[in-house]
């Protein structure tokens, strides 16, 4: 167990799961974008072996605490489980911030991740990449490739 001290930041969210085994694939892309636009922090399906060996999915949802009753009421209305699971969980996260880093392809966001003052991650943002990849005409990992060397040049000369 990591201290309390250890530089994390710390919150509690709601884990919400459910198997099913009797809906279409695309009432289960349906559901999860419902959740996610109703304001669920992360939403996924894993494929599960069910009893009398059907195949079935895991539905998880995490949310922030307050959002539970309203996730719960989607998922009973727009699937077909007739019960869940719900746990409270303690999450450790890393600060975040943003910047704007210059590519040969036009400036991106990228996401960078600090346990108190110490840099861990940097990752460039999706739709920031996506929408420069689309102007340029260019595949999207190329611009990926060109945001996180342009973030980490900028860390490494410590002009960020």
């Amino acid at each position: 167990m990591l201290p309390e001290d250890a530089g994390y930041e710390t919150d509690k969210v709601v884990e919400i799961e459910t198997n099913i085994d009797d809906l279409s694939s695309e009432l289960i892309g349906h559901v999860t974008v419902l959740l996610l636009e109703a304001g669920a922090l992360d939403v996924w399906v894993t494929p599960v072996q069910m009893k009398k060996q059907r195949p079935g999915i895991l539905l998880s949802v995490l949310a922030e605490p307050g959002l539970s009753d309203s996730l719960v009421e989607i998922i009973f209305s727009h699937t077909s489980a007739f019960g869940l699971r719900m746990t409270e969980k303690k999450r450790l996260k890393l600060r975040r911030d943003f910047l704007e880093v210059q590519t040969p392809f036009g400036p991106v966001c990228v996401k960078r991740g600090f346990r108190g003052e110490v840099l861990l991650q940097i990752a460039p943002e999706f739709e920031s990449c996506k929408a420069v990849a689309l102007k340029n005409s260019c595949p999207l990992q190329v611009v990926y490739d060109a945001a996180r060397v342009a973030a980490r040049a900028l860390v490494a000369s410590g002009s960020e």
